[in-house]
C-alpha cells in the first residue's frame, strides 16, 4: 500500500524563506528517497491591501503593499502534512499565510 502524498506550496517574504524551509524539513517535508529537506523555490512579487482589523507585519492598513517573495514547494506524506503546515505557520511572519495543498497521484 502506498502512502498518500501532497505538494505543499507556500508564499513567504525572502527574508524568512530559509527559516520556513528549515521548519518544514524538521517535521518531515521534502523527503525524497535518501534525501530530506528537498524543496524548490521561485521568486515573485506578492501584493496585498491590509484592510481595517488587519495587523500586517509588513505595510500599513489601507495602503497597497508589494513584497518580494519566494514560492516554496515541498513534498509531504499524509502523516506529515498537518505538522508541516503548523510548523510553517509558526515561523511565517504573515498574519494570514498563503499556501496551497495539492494531492499527488501515485504511479
Amino acid at each position: 500500500m502506498t502512502t498518500k502524498s501532497y505538494k505543499l506550496v507556500v508564499f513567504v517574504p525572502i527574508t524568512h524563506a530559509d527559516a520556513v524551509r528549515e521548519a518544514m524539513g524538521k517535521v518531515g517535508a521534502g523527503k525524497i528517497g535518501n534525501y530530506t529537506h528537498c524543496s524548490f523555490s521561485s521568486r515573485g512579487t506578492g501584493r496585498f491591501l491590509p484592510r481595517e482589523g488587519a495587523h500586517p507585519s509588513i505595510g500599513e492598513v489601507g495602503k497597497p503593499e508589494e513584497v518580494e517573495e519566494e514560492r516554496i514547494e515541498v513534498l509531504c506524506t499524509e502523516e506529515s502534512i498537518d505538522a508541516v503546515i503548523a510548523a510553517t505557520k509558526a515561523v511565517h511572519p504573515y498574519e494570514e499565510v498563503a499556501y496551497d495543498v495539492y494531492p499527488l497521484e501515485q504511479r
